[in-house]
């Protein structure tokens, strides 16, 4: 399938990346945005005006496709995809980022080919003998900016996959997928495959702190399902009281339903974090505080009749010592978050 490249302009008029190929969008999942102020697979809205008013934090990891993907059923026994990568620098993410175009069905990594920097050409494998109806799922280097050029089926033919309910997970860094050893094992990517969910990964490292211009894009956004999962960046990174905590998260909440008055919501409290579980900040919180507030403010609303307002308490699902770097969760890490918030998002859906 031959991609058709041109250029496209946000809401400002400034110049954006190349248009996405038309033919290969039907494959993308994960992407709620179309592309804008340079990026081509933005994970919040790419309007100059908006993405003025996001912090610079939040808008950094934006600009990583984390989460996107291509879906696809059909008899091809491999596929041959053309892209585009901007950067080979991975960050403070490392190889964790990707590296790789890997191709996963179900659970089980069926192929995987290294990107290279610049415009170039991988071969999937799929093998003979696959049942045409099975969902394979393509995962892309996300930490090197990639754009898919072309998508073609060898030996066969491919077609977009059924759609699957949206999910829009909302969090930090560990949402984001650090550090997983690659962009398929992160919890929201482990989870959308177990509990057959289009997940959109709202997960910005650094940052997610319950701002009000995220509540938004959320709220003029289609999703079926909702879940959010941050907190431990407002300990120290941008300091936050408990009083604030609490004050936040309602404002937040108060804005999502404003766009999804029935929409299914799992709030999801802090993992621990063993240096911040009883150090305060300077405004006197500890991660227990801030852990604590959520979990009032949920409970709170839940009793006062949001009914589709669920909680995870983040606290009983690791051990420190499933925490590689102190702060977060390894590959085992999150695969008890996948089970854990996965199932909760799946039942909230009423399935």
């Amino acid at each position: 399938m031959a991609a058709e490249q041109g250029r496209t302009q946000d809401a400002q008029g400034a110049k954006g990346p190349a248009t996405r190929s038309a033919a290969v969008e039907p494959f993308v999942r994960g992407s709620a945005w179309p592309s804008g102020a340079g990026v081509s697979y933005p994970r919040a809205n790419p309007d100059m005006v908006d993405m003025s008013r996001l912090p610079m934090d939040t808008w950094g990891s934006a600009s990583l496709p984390v989460g996107v993907r291509l879906e696809f059923t059909g008899s091809a026994t491999a596929i041959d995809i053309s892209y585009r990568t901007l950067t080979d620098n991975l960050g403070l993410r490392g190889a964790g980022g990707g590296k790789f175009f890997s191709l996963w069905i179900g659970n089980r990594l069926i192929e995987e080919a290294p990107a290279a920097l610049g415009e170039g050409k991988v071969r999937l494998h799929i093998g003979k003998g696959a049942d045409a109806k099975t969902r394979r799922i393509v995962y892309l280097p996300e930490a090197m900016k990639p754009e898919v050029l072309s998508l073609t089926a060898v030996d066969g033919d491919i077609a977009p996959a059924a759609s699957q309910p949206r999910w829009i997970a909302y969090g930090d860094s560990i949402t984001e997928g650090w550090i997983a050893s690659g962009p398929a094992g992160g919890w929201p990517a482990i989870a959308g495959r177990l509990f057959e969910l289009d997940v959109v990964n709202m997960g910005y490292a650094g940052a997610s702190r319950g701002e009000i211009v995220s509540a938004e894009h959320i709220a003029a956004t289609k999703a079926d399902v909702i879940s959010l999962a941050h907190g431990t960046n407002c300990w120290v990174r941008i300091p936050h009281s408990a009083e604030q905590m609490r004050a936040n998260l309602r404002a937040f909440l108060d804005i999502v339903r404003q766009g999804h008055p029935d929409t299914p919501i799992v709030v999801a409290s802090p993992v621990t974090r063993p240096d911040a579980e009883a150090k305060a900040n300077r405004l006197g919180a500890t991660l227990a505080d801030l852990r604590g507030a959520i979990e009032a403010v949920t409970t709170e609303r839940i009793a006062a009749g949001d009914k589709r307002l669920s909680l995870i308490r983040g606290l009983p699902l690791l051990r420190g010592d499933q925490l590689p770097d102190t702060i977060h969760p390894g590959d085992e890490g999150h695969q008890i978050m996948a089970q854990a918030i996965g199932k909760a998002v799946r039942e909230s859906l009423g399935r």
